[in-house]
């Protein structure tokens, strides 16, 4: 009795979400509701008006009242960024129970400061936008962000959201120890700042750290410090775009001796198709990265580079009930 009366509290503590998604998101909500009885998918009919404005609708509001809802986003561009903010806006006035964003990927995270007068940082126009979320019954909406690009973009965020931090790194361990030579592996960071966000989480690795630096008119990458030669070595950042910072990183650490070398990145952006850089069949990349590990977090990513190796996949839990 006293074992079924624990599990009956543990059951009432968990609670029942109501999850909505975007366009894009639709397989990864799908996924994430598949490995829990705690979610329910809702939907959203997401249509156009004649002269390209949103014309939305929530099906289901009525019965939303007094219940845990979250909306899955993905602001892939400027253009879809709009239309799911209405939605965003609309949920927590709903007089839900409460109300969770989960925006996997940051868009303007690394475009988080000024270096001269006139930049503008969309990182601080982006979080000022999230911030104006209505407050739901239950208080301030809980906005999960994975690896966002820098720790201090949290005090960008005003009272009326909560910001939680929350990283793709425990996958990439996880993997790690799975390969067959888990013990020599080395993890590098292509600059200071990757070493800077990710080394405590990662410190029973030995490292790498290279740098960028000036040869004349060219800025070219050096190690810093550390020793790749006989290892291994997994390179870890927070993104990806191009993958030319990835790139030239490979050619020296395998001139300095790494036997293989593989790469993580929480969020694979690669706008214009850059992937292709990576894949096994571009010539010249046959052997470059042995493994290129990404999460789910960038949609359009997932189903272009599906079974191409080297990449694969990971696949957080984005929805924690």
């Amino acid at each position: 009795m006293e074992v079924e009366k624990v599990e009956t509290q543990q059951q009432q503590k968990m609670k029942q979400v109501h999850l909505f998604y975007c366009v894009e998101s639709e397989e990864l909500a799908r996924n994430v509701a598949a490995h829990s009885e705690l979610i329910t998918l809702q939907s959203i009919n997401w249509r156009n008006f004649d002269d390209g404005f949103p014309n939305l609708f929530i099906n289901n509001a009525e019965n939303l009242r007094g219940q845990h809802v979250a909306f899955l986003a993905s602001f892939s561009s400027p253009g879809v960024i709009f239309e799911q903010l209405s939605v965003i806006y609309a949920l927590p006035r709903l007089f839900v129970a409460s109300f969770s964003l989960v925006l996997p990927f940051f868009p303007t995270g690394s475009f988080e400061r000024m270096e001269e007068e006139g930049d503008v940082a969309t990182a601080f126009t982006m979080a000022r936008i999230l911030s104006n979320i209505p407050i739901s019954r239950g208080g301030p909406t809980s906005l999960v962000i994975y690896d966002i690009h820098a720790l201090q973009e949290r005090f960008y965020f005003g009272d009326h959201v909560l910001p939680l931090f929350v990283t793709g790194i425990p996958l990439l361990k996880q993997r790690l120890h799975q390969l067959p030579e888990a013990d020599k592996i080395v993890v590098a960071f292509p600059d200071d700042g990757a070493w800077k966000r990710f080394h405590k989480l990662l410190d029973h690795f030995p490292m790498v750290v290279c740098a960028k630096v000036r040869e004349g008119d060219k800025r070219i990458v050096r190690i810093k410090e550390g020793n790749p030669a006989g290892c291994h070595v997994v390179i870890v950042d927070d993104l990806v775009q191009s993958g030319g910072t990835l790139i030239e990183c490979q050619k020296v650490l395998a001139a300095h001796g790494a036997t293989k070398v593989s790469a993580y990145v929480t969020h694979g952006v690669f706008p214009k198709r850059s992937w292709e850089r990576f894949t096994h069949k571009n010539n010249g990349m046959e052997n470059a990265f042995a493994y290129f590990w990404i999460t789910d977090s960038c949609p359009h990513t997932v189903k272009a580079i599906a079974n191409k190796p080297p990449f694969e996949v990971f696949k957080p839990c984005w929805i924690h009930c």
